[in-house]
């Protein structure tokens, strides 16, 4: 500083030192928010029966607005215009809210719904059937037991091999192809999908 200015060199160092700071503050804004996205990613990936359902504030955040309207306020998607209605791929349909398995491609089949339509679920202890008098309608929705989260309906199908037909959104699933199973932590479930 000559004489109670400050100099252009002063001035020019506070500058550098501001920038520095800024520039400190924002990568580690970008570090914390990259942890923190791939830790709820983490999280949601592979079937943990230990951990807990996603709250709804969490779901309302982590799901697609579709998703969400499926599974949490009793939605059902457009026929013939959802992702897995036509799937013919081996693997898993898993839980979009807990990652947990639910149905597998090698009990699918075409019911002519527009929507995936199984003939069973893995296991029945996986899913709850309930009465659902909703639209003027008497029909039986499923549940997901674990996480409580509205999958489609249940009919009576003789074309069926079981004589039923599961008839779920592609909203309340994701799918894990066969070849992916073991990368998404899915490896002890390849027996269910593994053609004998």
């Amino acid at each position: 500083m000559v004489g109670g200015r400050i100099t252009s060199e002063e001035t020019w160092t506070v500058s550098s030192y501001v920038g520095l700071g800024v520039v400190t503050l924002l990568a580690a804004g970008a570090v914390y928010f990259f942890l923190l996205s791939h830790q709820e990613k983490k999280e949601a990936t592979g079937f943990d029966p230990n951990r807990p359902v996603p709250n709804d504030a969490t779901l309302k955040r982590r799901l697609k607005p579709e998703e969400y309207f499926v599974v949490r306020e009793n939605g059902t998607e457009t026929a013939f215009q959802n992702d897995f209605w036509d799937n013919q791929r081996v693997g898993i349909y898993v839980d979009v809210t807990t990652g947990e398995p639910l149905f597998t491609s090698l009990d699918k089949f075409d019911g002519g719904t527009g929507r995936p339509t199984f003939t069973k679920p893995i296991s029945k202890d996986l899913v709850v059937e309930k009465v659902d008098t909703s639209r003027d309608m008497q029909r039986t929705e499923v549940r997901a037991k674990r996480s409580d989260a509205h999958l489609g309906h249940l009919f009576a199908d003789p074309t069926s091999p079981t004589g039923q037909r599961y008839a779920v959104n592609s909203a309340a699933f994701h799918f894990i192809p066969i070849e992916r199973m073991k990368d998404e932590g899915y490896e002890a479930f390849l027996p269910l999908v593994e053609k004998k």
